[in-house]
């Protein structure tokens, strides 16, 4: 299983002065990301936000400057808002990510969380579904195929155009990023794409039956479903004990969550409520490495996921204790997850090539 890391670059939207503001957690940012390769972290993801309290508008200029930085971990976006966006231009943009990288980049695929990209680029709230199914389609049409013919309602046509660069990888791995939706559960595995569910609050194994529908979809047109691989993106955070990550981590989660929280009208987070979901069965990871480690090997068990992000770099994480986070996660928690699953699977296949032989 992936293990990795993933942060809308989180500032405060209450700085006075934006730029200076902006730029420290791009300084802070880049270090983060060039410590996860360090330790053998196999993922990072940088999502797309257009809000005050978010700096990464532009994921993949960001990812592009990380490609010359890092030598092995993969980079991708976690999200690009697909359905505010020109698919031409995102294809070219990460197939640029993946020239520089040598062939590490992804486009992770989301509607959007947040609805502020739709009017600013123009476009129209009642066209939600249309313009996330028509420009994954193109989406997935740009990156199997050098030229292009297409047409469609959301944008202009393209009359059998070269689309260029092209990525070093072939095909440019595309991944399509859900929040618990079984419709868009569907599609992606109507299409062959692999799965991300975003596991926020609740009971993460309530969350099962979404990748139980994925696969079973994916057999019904035709697809194997153990070529489709699929990720749990998460919550939460490392230290050197529970005790410190759970004060480390609770005030820049709390107030993230509380903010979202105003402003869609839905209950804040108290501190009883977050002990609460970082017990066993709730949906925040945090601990000390063995603590960490246990729980998404548990959860492992239930959603036999390929990939594991989560996120600790929310709200106003101060950077040496998420630097430090980094580093056990890296040299302490990988290291305990990866011998786990090793072990569990060469059982598995003892237990099968005895059944076999028997």
């Amino acid at each position: 299983m992936e293990l990795g890391l993933y942060t809308f670059a989180d500032v405060d939207p209450d700085a006075p002065n934006k730029g200076a503001e902006a730029k420290r957690r791009m300084d802070e940012l880049m270090a983060e990301i060039e410590l996860a390769d360090q330790v053998g972290l196999d993922v990072f993801g940088l999502g797309e936000h257009h809000r005050p309290d978010y700096m990464a508008s532009s994921p993949a200029t960001i990812l592009a400057a990380a490609a010359v930085k890092t030598k092995n971990i993969r980079l991708t976006s976690a999200v690009s808002v697909l359905s505010s966006d020109d698919p031409v231009r995102v294809f070219q943009q990460y197939a640029t990510v993946d020239l520089l990288s040598g062939g590490r980049a992804e486009i992770m695929a989301g509607r959007g969380s947040f609805i502020e990209s739709f009017p600013l680029f123009g476009y129209e709230l009642d066209d939600y579904d249309k313009l996330f199914d028509e420009k994954l389609k193109l989406l997935m049409e740009l990156r199997d195929n050098e030229t292009v013919t297409w047409s469609g309602e959301t944008r202009a046509p393209i009359p059998g155009l070269p689309v260029y660069p092209r990525p070093f990888q072939d095909p440019l791995p595309l991944w399509i990023a859900v929040g618990g939706t079984p419709n868009s559960v569907a599609r992606a595995a109507y299409f062959g794409l692999p799965l991300a569910l975003a596991i926020i609050g609740g009971e993460p194994r309530r969350f099962a039956p979404l990748f139980e529908l994925y696969r079973k979809t994916a057999e019904k047109v035709g697809r194997d479903p153990a070529t489709l691989k699929t990720s749990i993106n998460v919550h939460g955070f490392v230290a050197d004990t529970t005790e410190q990550a759970a004060d480390i981590f609770y005030e820049p989660q709390a107030a993230v969550m509380n903010r979202i929280g105003r402003e869609r009208g839905f209950q804040g987070m108290t501190r009883a409520h977050f002990d609460m979901q970082r017990g066993p069965h709730g949906a925040i990871f945090v601990g000390d490495p063995e603590t960490l480690a246990e729980k998404i090997i548990a959860h492992h068990g239930i959603f036999q996921n390929d990939r594991f992000l989560i996120q600790m770099a929310i709200g106003l994480m101060p950077h040496k204790e998420l630097m430090r986070a980094i580093e056990l996660f890296g040299t302490k928690v990988a290291p305990i997850v990866r011998k786990a699953l090793t072990e569990k699977a060469k059982n598995a296949k003892a237990g099968a090539d005895e059944k076999q032989t028997g």
